[in-house]
Formats: structure tokens, sequence, C-alpha cells
């Protein structure tokens, strides 16, 4: 079995970060189905530019920083439903290895298993595909829900998704962008939506900033949402939407 060098977190990161909130909605009920963990600066910085810091010597540990950063918070301000995590695919030698310290601070928090989603994004281009589905399955099978996140923008892509079905496919705001008006945009949503709908996979659309965005997705049965429309992220910090404010 490989080991991953930082695993164990006793590496220094050499900066320090904190983590954002921002919600996942639920439309149709008018709830919160989950905030996203997005990183930031110890001073509020941008995830640009605390990812600019991250090289291959430290992202081992920036990952591992990452998950137990954003689970020990999601605790300690007593999140009241579940947080979604993005993991680096390109930072895992060996999934069960690199997954004993994320069980580990779980279980030290109190945070149950099944409230955690880790996500992976397409915008990394992944060294290793068979590792990655790998990555997924062990995840699964440890009660965690999985995600493709930005589907549509990057590199995994269908191949990732012939090879494993995740429990959650988020679709990039390009696609989503102005969607209300745009033919193409329109029918290509409508065929990730079919596929996704056969493979019992939820969709969440991402990105939704307008109220005709916001309108057209509903109307057209998307029922998990995020976006500024919504809420922007907070640092160590949630707000439940206000869903009264989404009437025209």
């Amino acid at each position: 079995m490989a080991a991953c060098p930082s695993c164990d977190c006793q590496s220094e990161l050499g900066f320090d970060i904190k983590m954002a909130f921002q919600p996942i909605v639920n439309v149709h009920d008018k709830n919160v189905f989950a905030f996203e963990a997005l990183v930031r600066g110890a001073n509020g910085e941008g995830a640009g530019e605390v990812l600019s810091r991250v090289n291959d010597s430290n992202k081992y540990t920036f990952d591992q920083t990452c998950r137990m950063t954003a689970i020990e918070t999601a605790a300690r301000i007593q999140l009241p439903s579940k947080v979604s995590i993005n993991f680096m695919p390109n930072a895992i030698y060996e999934p069960e290895t690199c997954l004993a310290q994320t069980l580990k601070t779980a279980r030290k928090t109190g945070l149950p298993r099944e409230n955690i989603i880790f996500e992976v994004t397409e915008h990394e281009k992944v060294e290793n595909h068979s590792l990655l589905v790998d990555v997924f399955k062990t995840y699964r099978e440890h009660g965690f829900l999985t995600a493709i996140d930005d589907f549509g923008e990057g590199y995994a892509g269908l191949n990732l998704l012939a090879d494993f079905q995740p429990d959650l496919l988020k679709i990039d705001m390009k696609l989503i962008r102005n969607i209300h008006e745009d033919r193409i945009k329109k029918a290509l949503f409508s065929a990730v939506q079919r596929a996704a709908e056969e493979l019992g996979i939820t969709l969440v659309a991402e990105g939704i900033e307008t109220i005709d965005e916001y309108y057209y997705l509903k109307y057209n049965g998307v029922e998990l949402m995020q976006g500024y429309l919504f809420q922007k992220p907070e640092i160590e910090a949630y707000t439940i939407p206000d869903f009264e404010c989404l009437k025209r």
C-alpha cells in the first residue's frame, strides 16, 4: 500500500486558511440542502490567491488541511445541513490511507459521514483516471456522498461519468449563464438532465445570478441550485437564504 507523505498532516502548510460557506438550496422544499466549503486566506483572500500558493511540494498537505478545516469549522459553527468539500484528485496516493485523517476528524467533531459530500472539480487535469474512480468508490463505501463539480467545463467530463456515477452532478456556471435566452445552452442542458435522470444522479445548477436563470431552471425541474442570487459565501459563518425574495 502506497503511503501519502503528508496524510498525517505533520507537514506545515506554510500559510493559514479559513473556510467560507455558500448554500446549495432546494428550491422546491425551500430549504438548504448543503453548504459548500470554499477556501479563503487567513485575511479573507480569495480562492485564486490561496491556490496560487499550492504546488507539487505542498498539495498533499493543502488537500488534507482543507478537508480538516472544513469539517472542524462546520462543526464549530453548527452548520445546519450537509457540508460539501472539494478535494484535489492529484493529491491522493491511496484512497483508504488518504482518507484516514478525514475519518478521524469527522469522529472527533461528531460530524456524521452522511452529512459530508466530497466533490472533485473538472478544472484540474486528472493524472490517474482509474485511481480517481477508486477514490470515489471508497468514499461511497465509507458513507460519504460524492459529486462532480463544474461538469461540462474541464477535463473529466463524460469519461469519468461513464466509469463512476456520483450522487450529485454540478453543472458549470458557463452553461447556466443566461440559459433562459440561449437555444444551444437549453439543448445541451436538457441532454445532460435526461442522462442524469436515467443514471439516478441529482443535478445541481451552479452560478445562479439572475431571477430569470432561476425561474427557467426551476420550471424545467431543477431542484438544487447554488449561486449569488441566493447567498454569497461567508467566512466561518452561514446564512439561510430568504426564499421570499425570489418571487417576481
